[in-house]
C-alpha cells in the first residue's frame, strides 16, 4: 500500500472544489479571517493561455472539432472554455441497465463557472414551498425571504443585468442595465405578446457597466470559450483572485478527493487525495470542511467516506445521501425565419447567451404537469461552430460554389428554442457507488439510476407544442421537432431508446444536477439542516447543488452561490463562538 502523506498544518477550513460555491466560500472566509486551503482536482487556469474567446477556427489543428471530428456536436468542443468533459480518460462513471445518464464534469481551476451560460434566476418564494402548494416531494427548510439578502450580495458583487418586472414566479434582483434586443429577439417577443406569453430581458451573470474593477463585455458573443477581460462571471477569475490577495488562501492544484476521515470525536479531521502529480495519497487537516465538488461528486466523496461510525458513508445515517437526483427537464425546436434572409448583414453579436427569455408564466393556472419551466431562446448571424452547416449540407446536393450559396442564403435564418423545467424527485433516481469499477486513482466510481416520470414526459409535450406555437406566430417554419408518436409515453419505462419522447432530454444532459446531498429538519430524512451542515458531522458542511431540496426551472448556479455565501457567514459565525 502507498505510504499516506500527512500535512502537520491545519488549517481553519477545507474546501473541496473551486467552482460558483467552493470560490464563493473561499472570498467570504477568507476576508473574514480564516485561513482556507482548497483542493482542485484539476490543474491552475491562465485565462490568458487557456480561453480561447478569439481564436479563429482556422488556428485550431481540427477547426475545433478535434481529432476525427470527435468533438462534432459535442458541448466540449475546442473551443469550448477549457477542460470541460463529457468523458474523462481514466475517470469513467456507470449507468445502470435501463437508464442512460450523461454526467460532465470539469477538472480545472474554476470549475464549469468557466463556461457555463451565465443565465442567473432566483428560485421563487413559491419554488422553496411547493410541496405546501401540490403535495409533491419536499418544501426547503428556509424560506426566500432568508435567501433573497445573500442574492442581493451575490449580484451586487458579480454583476448581474435585468430588467425590474414584479412577477411572481421571477423575482427581481440588484441588475444592471440589460443589453438591447437583437433582431431575432424583437421577432420573437412580438410573437409573445401576441400569444400572451411573458417575455423579458435576460437575467445574466455578465457586466454591461464596470464592477469591481472588471471591464464591461466588449459584445464578442463567445462566452463560453471563457472571457479575458472577466466581464462575465467565472469563480477562478471573479471569486478566487479576492481570497487569493488576503494571503490566508491556499491552492492544491491536481488533488483528487477521495475520503473525509472522521475521528473519534465525531468530527471530521481531515480528508485524503490524491495528488496527481506524483500519484501519491495525501491528507489535509482543517477544523472545518466545505464540500463543493458539484453535486454528485459531493455525493461520491461522502459515500466513499465509509467507517465503523459511517458504514454507509460520511453524514449519511439517513441514507439519503445520492437520492432525490434531479436534472431540469430539457427539450427544443428549431424554426426557420424567412423573413430572416432579406436583413442586412450587421453585427449581431451582442453578450454570448440571450438577451431575453420567457420566464414561467401560467403558474396561475392549472396544467397538465405540476411546477413549470422557462424557455430561452437565440439564433441569427452568431459566429459558426463546429457542424453549424451539417443539416445543410445533407439536405443539398452539389459542393463548391453552389453548396456555399445555399449556405450564404440560409445563415442566420434560423432561432432556437429550448425549455428549461423542473424534475419532481422519483425513488428511481439516484446515484451510489459502483461495486465493482473505480477510477485510475483507485477511488470507487459512480454508478447512476435515472427515470423520467409522467410528469416531465407531459411538460417535455407542453413545451413541443408551446415553441410550435411561437415559431409560427412569428412567421417561421419548424424545422427540427422531436418525435411526436403518441406511443411516446408508454415507451418511457424502456429507456434507453434511440430517441425519448417529445424531445425530452437524456439525465445529466442540461447539466443541472442536484439534490443528493439535500438539507432539511429532519435528520431522519435530510442529510444536512437549514444552514447546510451536517447533521450527523456538526464541522461538516456542503456548498454546490447537493443541498438542494427540489430543482425548480431557475438554473441553479445563482442559488449555489447565494447558499455558500450564506452558510459561509454561518461558519465564521460559528468560528467566531469556538464552535467549529
Amino acid at each position: 500500500m502507498s505510504q499516506v502523506i500527512r500535512s502537520p498544518k491545519v488549517y481553519d477550513v477545507c474546501i473541496i472544489g473551486s467552482g460558483a460555491g467552493g470560490g464563493t466560500a473561499a472570498k467570504v472566509l477568507t476576508e473574514g479571517g480564516l485561513n482556507v486551503v482548497m483542493l482542485e482536482a484539476g490543474p491552475l487556469l491562465n485565462p490568458r493561455a487557456d480561453y480561447k474567446e478569439h481564436v479563429w477556427p482556422y488556428q485550431l489543428p481540427h477547426r475545433g472539432a478535434d481529432i476525427g471530428g470527435r468533438a462534432r456536436h459535442e458541448l466540449n468542443g475546442e473551443f469550448l472554455a477549457p477542460n470541460g468533459f463529457w468523458q474523462i480518460d481514466g475517470e469513467p462513471y456507470t449507468t445502470a441497465p435501463g437508464s442512460t445518464f450523461r454526467w460532465f464534469r470539469s477538472r480545472i481551476e474554476g470549475g464549469r463557472t468557466n463556461h457555463y451560460g451565465r443565465i442567473s434566476l432566483r428560485i421563487s418564494p413559491a419554488d422553496m414551498k411547493a410541496r405546501s402548494r401540490d403535495g409533491l416531494g419536499d418544501d426547503w427548510p428556509i424560506s426566500y425571504e432568508e435567501l433573497s439578502p445573500y442574492y442581493d450580495k451575490v449580484e451586487a458583487y458579480i454583476g448581474v443585468f435585468g430588467s425590474k418586472e414584479n412577477l411572481a414566479d421571477a423575482p427581481d434582483g440588484v441588475f444592471l442595465p440589460p443589453p438591447k434586443p437583437r433582431c431575432t429577439e424583437t421577432l420573437v417577443k412580438k410573437a409573445c405578446d401576441h400569444l400572451n406569453i411573458t417575455c423579458i430581458p435576460s437575467r445574466m451573470a455578465i457586466l454591461t457597466k464596470p464592477v469591481n474593477g472588471r471591464a464591461p463585455c466588449h459584445y464578442c458573443a463567445q462566452c463560453g470559450r471563457g472571457c479575458i477581460s472577466a466581464s462575465n462571471f467565472s469563480s477562478s477569475q471573479v471569486m478566487i483572485p479576492p481570497a487569493q490577495a488576503t494571503g490566508r488562501f491556499t491552492l492544491i492544484p491536481n488533488a483528487m478527493a477521495r475520503e473525509v476521515i472522521v475521528g473519534k470525536d465525531g468530527k471530521a479531521q481531515a480528508v485524503s487525495y490524491i495528488d496527481k502529480a506524483t500519484r501519491t495519497e495525501m491528507r489535509v487537516h482543517a477544523k472545518a470542511f466545505v464540500l463543493a465538488a458539484s453535486a454528485c461528486e459531493t455525493a461520491r466523496l461522502l459515500l466513499n467516506s465509509r467507517s465503523s461510525q459511517f458504514p454507509n458513508g460520511v453524514a449519511n445515517s439517513s441514507g439519503v445521501v445520492g437520492r432525490y437526483l434531479t436534472d431540469s427537464v430539457g427539450s427544443n425546436v428549431t424554426g426557420y425565419f424567412p423573413q430572416l434572409a432579406g436583413v442586412a448583414p450587421h453585427n449581431h453579436d451582442g453578450v454570448g447567451g440571450m438577451h431575453m427569455y420567457m420566464p414561467w408564466w401560467r403558474g396561475d393556472r392549472k396544467n397538465e404537469f405540476p411546477r413549470g419551466y422557462h424557455i430561452e431562446f437565440g439564433g441569427g448571424r452568431h459566429m459558426p461552430g463546429v457542424g453549424g452547416f451539417d443539416g445543410l449540407c445533407n439536405e443539398h446536393e452539389g459542393y463548391g460554389a453552389s453548396l456555399k450559396q445555399s449556405v450564404r442564403s440560409k445563415y442566420g435564418n434560423f432561432i432556437g428554442f429550448s425549455g428549461r423545467g423542473e424534475m419532481i424527485p422519483n425513488p428511481d433516481t439516484y446515484c451510489e457507488i459502483d461495486p465493482v469499477v473505480a477510477d485510475k486513482w483507485g477511488i470507487p466510481v459512480l454508478r447512476f439510476h435515472f427515470k423520467w416520470s409522467d410528469y416531465e414526459l407531459k411538460m417535455a409535450k407542453d413545451m413541443q407544442d408551446i415553441f410550435r406555437s411561437i415559431v409560427e406566430a412569428a412567421g417561421g417554419t419548424v424545422v427540427d421537432s422531436a418525435r411526436r408518436a403518441d406511443a411516446g409515453a408508454k415507451n418511457a419505462g424502456n429507456q434507453p431508446q434511440e430517441k425519448l419522447p417529445y424531445g425530452i432530454s437524456e439525465g445529466g444532459e442540461i447539466i443541472h444536477e442536484l439534490g443528493t446531498v439535500r438539507m432539511g429538519d429532519d435528520p431522519k430524512t435530510s442529510a444536512l439542516n437549514k444552514n447546510c451542515q451536517a447533521h450527523d458531522v456538526k464541522n461538516l458542511f456542503v456548498g454546490d447543488g447537493a443541498c438542494f431540496v427540489t430543482g425548480p426551472d431557475k438554473n441553479p448556479t445563482l442559488t449555489i452561490t447565494a447558499l455558500s455565501w450564506r452558510t459561509s457567514e454561518y461558519i465564521l459565525d460559528q468560528a467566531k463562538k469556538g464552535e467549529i
